[in-house]
C-alpha cells in the first residue's frame, strides 16, 4: 500500500516546499536578502532560506512583515534586527572601520610582498667586486705545485 502513494507523497513534500518558497512576498524578500539566517544548518539570507521549519527565517520574516505593515523602511527594519542580534545579522560586513581594513590588507600585503621580491632580486644582482689577491695566491701555490713535482723527479 505504501508504494502506490511512495510517489504521491514525495509530489505533495515538492509541491508544499515550493509553496512555501512563494509565499515569501517580494518587499519581505528584499528586505530579507540583506539579512543573514543565523539558523547554523545553512549559509543563506532570511530572504533565500528555504528549509522547512527554519526556527530563524520563520519568526524573522514575521518580524519584517510586521514592520513593513506598519510602514517603516528597509533600512530601518535592517537597523532594528541589527540592534537585537548585532552585526553578525547582516549578510555582508559592513564596509567601515576594521572591516574596510580587512578588505585592503590583503592588496596592500601583496604588495609588500612583491616590493620585498623586487629588492632582494635587485640587491643579489649588484656584481661582487674582483679580488686583486687572487692571482697572486694562484701564482704562490703554482710554485709550490711545481715544487712538489720537481721533487718526484
Amino acid at each position: 500500500m505504501l508504494r502506490k502513494w511512495k510517489n504521491s507523497i514525495l509530489l505533495l513534500l515538492a509541491v508544499v516546499a515550493m509553496a512555501q518558497d512563494s509565499m515569501v512576498s517580494p518587499a519581505v524578500r528584499r528586505v530579507g536578502e540583506k539579512l543573514a539566517c543565523l539558523c547554523g544548518a545553512c549559509k543563506n539570507t532570511v530572504g533565500t532560506c528555504d528549509m522547512m521549519g527554519c526556527h530563524y527565517t520563520a519568526p524573522k520574516r514575521e518580524q519584517i512583515a510586521s514592520l513593513l505593515a506598519k510602514g517603516q523602511s528597509d533600512e530601518a527594519i535592517i537597523d532594528t534586527i541589527v540592534n537585537e542580534v548585532g552585526l553578525k545579522a547582516l549578510s555582508e560586513p559592513p564596509s567601515t572601520g576594521f572591516n574596510a581594513m580587512a578588505l585592503i590588507m590583503p592588496f596592500v600585503m601583496i604588495g609588500l610582498g612583491l616590493t620585498a621580491i623586487y629588492w632582494f632580486i635587485q640587491r643579489s644582482r649588484k656584481l661582487v667586486p674582483v679580488n686583486v689577491t687572487a692571482p697572486v695566491v694562484a701564482d704562490r701555490y703554482q710554485a709550490m705545485a711545481e715544487k712538489e713535482i720537481e721533487k718526484l723527479d
